[in-house]
């Protein structure tokens, strides 16, 4: 095989349809468009969707709810499904390999549904508060991770004290009091 000698494969290609080329073909004259009206001209077509004015139907129907972009990279596991798990340490890489969650996952969190059998090491995994009841009920260790919220808010928290403590650089220093030019009482003249 060479460069020269490649082709596609037969009948993968069809030449384009030639229109305006005569009556004989089919699509002579008005070259498939028909007679007058908006679409038969050049450059007569409006938006995708539009109804002559009358309301579209994107436009009409309602819209509720939306699709997550993040739902893929966020799991679920059950309590009762941690007994699948070959280690008794419970974390991101322990659950992968167990197949309780897709390799593509970020995130996960453990709901409380079934029992808890074994003492887990729960390490970098989210926790509801039934689940994190059970597994420490059970003699297991949760170490907590903090929530992106609560460290956003910690971090305004201590944004707002170093500013409450710095001297404001807005204010100005007040100007020093010249002294009154006020006349005073000439003193009485000793004669």
């Amino acid at each position: 095989m060479k460069l020269n000698t490649i082709k596609p494969a037969e009948g993968s290609k069809k030449d384009t349809r030639r229109v305006g080329r005569g009556t004989g073909s089919g699509f002579g004259k008005t070259a498939g468009r028909g007679h007058k009206g908006q679409k038969s001209r050049t450059g007569g077509f409006h938006k995708v969707g539009f109804e002559g004015g009358q309301m579209p139907i994107q436009r009409r129907l309602p819209k509720r709810g939306f699709k997550s972009m993040t739902k893929q990279y966020n799991a679920t596991v059950r309590t009762g499904e941690l007994a699948k798990l070959k280690t008794d340490v419970v974390d991101l890489l322990s659950l992968k390999e167990a197949k309780l969650i897709s390799n593509l996952s970020q995130n996960a969190k453990i709901f409380l549904s079934g029992e808890v059998t074994k003492k887990f090491k729960v390490q970098g995994i989210h926790l509801s508060k039934g689940a994190k009841k059970a597994i420490e009920s059970a003699g297991g260790v949760v170490e907590v991770i903090a929530d992106p919220e609560e460290k956003t808010i910690k971090n305004k928290l201590v944004v707002k004290d170093v500013a409450a403590k710095k001297p404001s650089a807005a204010k100005k220093p007040s100007a020093a009091k010249k002294p009154s030019t006020a006349k005073k009482p000439a003193a009485a003249k000793k004669e």
